[in-house]
């Protein structure tokens, strides 16, 4: 018997232990082929011909065939000990291997009698498997020798429906049958339990015949009230959430049928089966709200749905209780195209459902960015592309404040799409894209005759310009001041320019880009505080915007706001010490110049406020 262990070590050091390990490997091997000859003159040929060998793959040919010459049973059981551990969808345990190499097909129930023990399976492989000590379980010897085993397709006849219906077998044992639907500690009396019941569906899959087909369909009757169904979804947590199954574990899967079991594992056959020889409620809901066809959708069961699909009494509209979520809502989640496409095929399909997150198919599979997915709803004749989610978003104005371009362009070549919807806080498209700096997706927006360039927002009242000055983006300020229809010096509601907010905000490039239309009043005072342009930059202490615009012979420095600051008033009091003195270099600015509210001077604020160096 060959234990090994866990160990964690270097790159360099990983490398020159797996070439000790290969070079201990084949010699080990060569020795076992070596001393299994029962006579001198076998063994010293069996030598020479080890010695003409080129490797493991040689050892590994050799070990095998004096596997396939041990007497007896201890052959089969060897052969059947690789075969798992080969084909198994993850290594198993030693107890779940011993178990399940004493499973009798046909058996109605555990044979503890038949169960081999360890010494009894490492002995029958002959030195080809190993049992991992800290985790107790079955390993191949070497990875190299599962690459040589899966070479030879006739060495393991149909292993996967072998896996199937041992796995089937064991979870219609009578005593398994009798356990309550309530996951409890069943590892130590029936270890293969687990395993049997998350995987029996994949080997399934991959290798259905008559008999797993009977044995499947007497698992799935009454499968709510097996123990494997609770253990399967347990399984799946990731898929369904941790939320439900802490209520469930005290009562079982409640409502979690046959049908919606084998939906839930893809197996297409099985269904069709369950459907010929039952009636069923096809739109019947589990315990957690969904049916049978969305079971199949959130998991990519595509031959499953062509089956549900068939019936003319599912409802492909069946939300589910826990999200509000339609099967197609779930498959476009997932990213399920395939389903996805479908779904579509059936014209009673509502493309336009909303869940409980007020999201469309649509503007989900745009969060998504499936494309594919959109560009197939939108083939719908009855697709809505204006349909708004309760932020007011449609997917344009989702596309263009993402910077989704393709989605964009798809979206503007079809003439029913509104460009100049405004979502719940007044922006447009081309004000998201504005405010976001896409360029390029401005430019597509403004090449539609029916956007308008200039659209005053009803909440803030701000226009494209504004937003992209606010936010300094210059190249969409460049692009929208070559529009003759948009106009620079544009008020908001709260009596802001756009250069007054790129002052404020200290982008310097844009406040010169603005400076250079002769339509912009460098100037302007707003109407809720009465702060110019230069008011806000010096305030802010954006001391590039300030030369600039001291730099405009039409800037008045000692222009007051409502409070009566000046701008130097308020560079003094925000401590901006270079700004004063930038302020106070101008002939027509005056130090000692009071404000209305309080009489003073711009420089006692400034020491009031601990600015020792501005005074």
């Amino acid at each position: 018997m060959r234990i090994v262990g866990t160990f964690s070590v270097s790159p360099l050091s990983a490398i020159c232990t797996y070439k000790r390990l290969y070079r201990f490997l084949l010699v080990s091997l060569n020795i076992d082929a070596i001393l299994g000859e029962m006579t001198i003159r076998r063994r010293r040929e069996k030598l020479e011909e080890m010695a003409r060998g080129g490797g493991l793959s040689d050892a590994y040919m050799a070990t095998l065939t004096r596997l396939k010459a041990q007497k007896g049973n201890k052959s089969v059981l060897g052969l059947k000990v690789l075969m798992w551990a080969v084909y198994s969808e993850r290594p198993l345990r030693v107890e779940e291997l011993c178990h399940a190499l004493g499973v009798g097909m046909g058996s109605t129930d555990l044979d503890h009698e038949n169960i081999p023990t360890l010494r009894t399976l490492v002995s029958s492989c002959v030195g080809l498997v190993t049992v991992e000590a800290s985790s107790s379980t079955f390993r191949l010897v070497h990875f190299t020798l599962q690459e040589h085993l899966l070479r030879d397709p006739t060495l393991f006849h149909s292993p996967h429906s072998t896996i199937a219906e041992v796995c089937l077998t064991y979870l219609n044992f009578e005593s398994v049958r009798d356990l309550p639907p309530i996951p409890r500690s069943v590892r130590s009396t029936m270890p293969l339990l687990e395993y049997a019941s998350f995987y029996w569906g994949e080997h399934t899959r991959r290798g259905i015949t008559e008999n797993v087909k009977i044995l499947a369909l007497r698992l799935l009757d009454r499968f709510d009230e097996h123990i494997s169904a609770q253990l399967l979804l347990l399984n799946s947590n990731r898929d369904m959430g941790w939320g439900v199954f802490s209520e469930q574990m005290t009562r079982g899967p409640t409502g979690f049928t046959g049908l919606h079991g084998a939906a839930f594992l893809g197996i297409a056959q099985i269904v069709t089966s369950l459907m010929d020889t039952k009636k069923w409620d096809v739109n019947a809901v589990d315990f957690t709200g969904n049916t049978a066809l969305t079971r199949s959708a959130r998991t990519g069961r595509d031959e499953v749905i062509k089956v549900l699909l068939k019936r003319m009494d599912v409802n492909p509209n069946q939300a589910d209780t826990e999200d509000g979520r339609t099967p197609l809502a779930w498959a476009i989640e997932r990213g399920h195209e395939g389903i996805v496409k479908i779904l579509l095929e059936r014209e009673d399909v509502n493309p336009n459902w909303e869940g409980k997150s007020g999201k469309t198919p649509l503007l989900l599979a745009a969060l998504k960015g499936h494309d594919e997915i959109v560009r197939a709803l939108l083939e719908r004749e009855d697709i809505d592309p204006n349909r708004a989610d309760k932020y007011g978003q449609t997917l344009l104005s989702w596309a263009a404040g993402k910077g989704n371009k393709g989605l964009v362009k798809i979206l503007l070549e079809r003439e029913d799409v509104n460009p100049n919807w405004e979502n719940k806080s007044g922006k447009t498209p081309l004000c998201l894209a504005a405010l976001n700096g896409h360029d390029e997706i401005v430019r597509a927006l403004l090449e539609r005759e029916d956007v308008d360039p200039d659209r005053v927002g009803t909440k803030h009242g701000q226009t494209p310009l504004s937003w992209a000055a606010r936010k300094g983006n210059r190249g969409v300020v460049k692009i929208l001041l070559k529009r003759e229809d948009v106009n620079p010096d544009r008020e908001d509601k709260s009596g802001q320019t756009p250069l007054g907010w790129a002052a404020s905000w200290g982008h310097e490039e844009i406040v010169k880009v603005l400076l250079e239309h002769e339509d912009v009043d460098p100037d302007h005072a707003d109407t809720e505080c009465g702060r110019t342009p230069l008011s806000w930059a010096a305030g802010r202490g954006n001391r590039g915007v300030v030369k600039i615009l001291l730099g405009q012979g039409d800037v008045n420095p000692n222009r007051k706001d409502r409070s009566g600051k000046t701008p130097l008033g308020w560079a003094a009091s925000e401590g901006h010490e270079e700004i004063v003195k930038m302020l106070s270099q101008p002939k027509d600015v005056n130090p000692n110049k009071s404000d209305i509210q309080n009489g003073r001077t711009p420089l006692p604020p400034a020491a009031d406020r601990g600015h020792d160096e501005v005074v």
